[in-house]
């Protein structure tokens, strides 16, 4: 992976990171709100696993590769 590929990973990483800690706040202000929207707390609960699974690939793809 090239310098300019792993600076744009890591600024992508942390986009995504942000946002996944959005959701995260969003998720939890909704969860205690009365008369809540069950539909939307499951889809924003979704898109925020596909965002850790996202950050866990983009993570991975920066560990360098080692010859064995």
């Amino acid at each position: 992976m090239q310098v300019q590929d792993q600076a744009e990973t890591a600024q992508l990483l942390a986009e995504l990171r942000q946002e996944h800690r959005d959701l995260d706040t969003a998720i939890s202000q909704l969860a205690c709100a009365i008369g809540r929207d069950e539909l939307q707390l499951t889809r924003l609960k979704k898109r925020k696993l596909l965002l850790k699974d996202h950050i866990a690939r983009l993570e991975s793809k920066l560990i360098p590769d080692l010859d064995a």
